[in-house]
This record gives structure tokens, C-alpha cells and sequence, in this order.
């Protein structure tokens, strides 16, 4: 777990998500239907949910699709809740989770119908290397999907050194017009950006949808018991609320989908 801050203990957005249990993407399952209805679902047989956290999405797919899921996490943590979702829902035996980097996945060269992943890239600081490893794996004429929040204007909030230190980045977040150019140079084909405001109000709903009761509940258990006895946890949870509310009026996320070409020539 880092350290920052000069000798303060205070846990990564990333670390206290997976120390507690949860974890969201913005515009919950309404966001996860519109990218997978994008990559053409209904047609895939295999596919690859990068930064599976929690293992709300690869649960969903295998439940909702029947189509062989596999899920992948930079960390050991999320991989375990993952299999502990997965057998609660009764779809492990349709879901392989591993434990690897997004920017060296562990897999052969086109090999899944769809890659898709929902808040992570926001996270990684080569996002073009990152789009060329989900472009590697993808089989020619399968779909490379991404979901991701970013600022909507190119006058940059003055909350964003504020949110980029509480989320962790390693850059800051992007604007509107940044993705739409990452998405444009990636060298995916059918290239598609669905643009989307965010909704306070209808993230809260849509984050306990996507998370379900019964995980949310374990989740502020396990929240509060760290709370008391691990200082980087406390810290993490305490900069969480201090979050600025009103900076989301300036954010929204979108929806990018592209086709990896059935040939390089």
C-alpha cells in the first residue's frame, strides 16, 4: 500500500476499493448495456473484461449472455472478490479470472471477440500503450470497448489537481476532446464515441444498482472496521469525502468503440 505525503499513511483510490470491497464505473449497467450492445454482443463468444474489480460486469455477461468471460485485475484483492461473486451467483464455472497487467496481458494475439473496460484507463498513464495491448488481443474484426469519465470543457476545473490526487491518477484526467482524440489515433476501425453528462443523483442510484445491497452493506462493514485499525484506509476514506461535489457538473464519461481491422495491409 503507498505512501504519501510525506510520512502520512494514506491507502491508493484503487487500494482502499480493494481493501473494502467495491467498486463503480460511471453510468452503471445502463453504460456497461450501451458498450456491449455497441461490440456487437449477441455475435461474441469470448471475452475479455479488463479491471474486473468486484466482478459486477464479468458476472453480469456470463449470467445475462452465457458467453465464456475472462477477467483480469491488477489485483490479487478484486480477483478474490471476483471469485467470491462469481460463486455467489452461480457463474463461476463460466468466468476465468487472473491476476495481470493491462499493459502486458498474459494472453496470445487474437484471442477474444471483445475487450472491453470501464474506468481504468483513467488510471494508467500510457493510455496508447493500453489501447494497443486490448488491440493485440483482439481477434481481427472483434470490438475494443472502453468507458471512461473525463472533464466535458477545455477550461480545466480548478478541483482538478484536487480530484486527480483523491482518484490517484497518474496524469491528469482528460478532457472531452482528449479521449476523442486518443479514440481517433487508436487504428480501430468503425470508430464510435457516445457522449455522456454525469447525473449526480442518477450515479448514486446507478451505484448501488450496480453494486447490489447485500455487497454495499459488507462493504461499509468492512469500511468501518478498517477505519478503526488500518491509519492508510482512515485516510483514504476521510480524503474520499472531501470530495467536491459540485466539480461533477463539469464531468461527464463516454462510451468509445472501435473494430480492430481484419487486416493490417
Amino acid at each position: 500500500m503507498p505512501l504519501t505525503h510525506g510520512t502520512q499513511e494514506r491507502a491508493g483510490f484503487l487500494d482502499m476499493q480493494a481493501e473494502v470491497g467495491i467498486t463503480k464505473h460511471p453510468g452503471g449497467y445502463p453504460a456497461t448495456d450501451e458498450l456491449l450492445a455497441l461490440c456487437h454482443i449477441d455475435t461474441a463468444s469470448r471475452v475479455l473484461n479488463v479491471g474486473c474489480g468486484i466482478g459486477v460486469a464479468s458476472t453480469y455477461l456470463a449470467r445475462k449472455f452465457g458467453c465464456r468471460v475472462v477477467a483480469i485485475d491488477r489485483s490479487p484483492q478484486m480477483v478474490s472478490w471476483s471469485q467470491q461473486r462469481a460463486w455467489e451467483e452461480g457463474v463461476a464455472g463460466h468466468i476465468d479470472l487472473v491476476v495481470a497487467d493491462l499493459l502486458a496481458m498474459p494472453f496470445a494475439s487474437d484471442q477474444f471477440d471483445i475487450v472491453f473496460c470501464e474506468s481504468v484507463l483513467n488510471f494508467v498513464g500510457d493510455k496508447p500503450r493500453a489501447i494497443d495491448e486490448c488491440k493485440r488481443v483482439t481477434v481481427p474484426g472483434g470490438y475494443v470497448g472502453i468507458n471512461e469519465m473525463f472533464w466535458l470543457s477545455e477550461a480545466i476545473s480548478a478541483f482538478e489537481g484536487q480530484v486527480s490526487a483523491i482518484l490517484g491518477t497518474q496524469q491528469a484526467l482528460l478532457t472531452k476532446s482528449g479521449w476523442q482524440a486518443l479514440w481517433e489515433a487508436s487504428g480501430l476501425a468503425e470508430e464510435t464515441a457516445h457522449i455522456h453528462p454525469v447525473d449526480v443523483s442518477r450515479e448514486v442510484r446507478d451505484r448501488i444498482h450496480w453494486v447490489g445491497w447485500r455487497w454495499i452493506v459488507r462493504a461499509w462493514g468492512r469500511a468501518l472496521r478498517l477505519y478503526g485499525t488500518k491509519p492508510a484506509v482512515r485516510n483514504a476514506i476521510k480524503e474520499q469525502f472531501r470530495f467536491p461535489i459540485d466539480v461533477m457538473s463539469n464531468m461527464g464519461y463516454g462510451v468509445f468503440v472501435g473494430r480492430k481491422p481484419l487486416s493490417t495491409f
